[in-house]
C-alpha cells in the first residue's frame, strides 16, 4: 500500500503546475500573491482535492479546468496547485471510457435519450470554446450536464474524505516513525550510559589494575 501511495504522490507532484507557471498565467496571476493557497495543511489539502475532481470532471473544456480550480479554491481556501494536477484525473482516457458514458447514463435515467457521439468526437478533436457554447443548445447537453454535475458532486466528496483519511494516515505513520527513531536513540545513550557508568565502578577498576599487574608479573 505505501508504494502505491508513493507512486499516487509521485504522479500528483508530477501534475503540479509550479508558483512560476501559475503567475504566468493572466487569469491565475492575481491569486498566486495569497500564500495560504499554497500551504499543505490538513485543510487546505482535502479542499484542495475535492474542488480538482469537480472541476477535472464537471469542466470538460481544455484550457478551462486549472482557470477554474484556481477560481474555486478561493472561497473554499483549497490550495491551488493541488486542485489544478487533480483536475488531470479528466483524460481523453478516461473521459471517453468513463465520464462521459456514466454522464449519459446518468442524464438518461432522468428521462433524456442523449447520445454521446458527437460530445466524444469534440473530445477527441479538443474543441474550443465556441463549439462547446454550441453543444450546450443541442439536446444532448441537458442529459449530459446532469451526468457530469452528480458525477462531480459525488467524486468530490468522496475524494474530500478519502483524503482526510489519507492525510491522517500520512501524518500517524511519521509521527509514529519519528517516535520510533526517539526511543531507539533514548535506548541508545542509557545503553552507552550503563556501559559507561559500569566501567567506571570500583569492582571494575580493580579488576582492570589485576590485569595490569598480573601483565606486569
Amino acid at each position: 500500500m505505501s508504494d502505491l501511495l508513493h507512486r499516487l504522490g509521485a504522479w500528483l507532484h508530477g501534475q503540479m503546475p509550479t508558483h512560476a507557471q501559475l503567475e504566468a498565467n493572466r487569469f491565475t496571476a492575481p491569486f498566486t500573491r495569497r500564500p495560504e493557497l499554497f500551504r499543505f495543511t490538513r485543510r487546505s489539502v482535502p479542499r484542495g482535492v475535492a474542488v480538482g475532481m469537480f472541476i477535472g470532471i464537471f469542466a470538460l473544456i481544455p484550457g478551462v479546468q486549472i482557470v477554474g480550480a484556481a477560481l474555486m479554491c478561493v472561497p473554499f481556501r483549497g490550495n491551488i496547485p493541488l486542485a489544478a494536477a487533480v483536475t488531470f484525473i479528466s483524460n481523453p482516457v478516461t473521459t471517453l471510457l468513463i465520464i462521459l458514458p456514466l454522464a449519459v447514463a446518468i442524464g438518461n435515467s432522468f428521462g433524456y435519450h442523449a447520445d454521446i457521439a458527437t460530445v466524444e468526437a469534440m473530445v477527441r478533436e479538443g474543441a474550443g470554446l465556441a463549439q462547446w457554447r454550441n453543444w450546450l443548445l443541442s439536446d444532448t447537453a441537458p442529459a449530459v450536464l446532469i451526468g457530469l454535475f452528480i458525477q462531480s458532486i459525488v467524486a468530490a466528496f468522496l475524494s474530500y474524505f478519502l483524503t482526510m483519511w489519507f492525510w491522517r494516515y500520512w501524518i500517524g505513520r511519521k509521527h509514529r516513525a519519528r517516535r520510533h527513531r526517539a526511543l531507539f536513540r533514548h535506548a541508545e545513550n542509557e545503553a552507552a550510559s550503563i556501559s559507561l557508568a559500569a566501567s567506571s565502578t570500583p569492582a571494575a577498576k580493580a579488576s582492570v589494575k589485576t590485569g595490569d599487574t598480573e601483565g606486569i608479573a
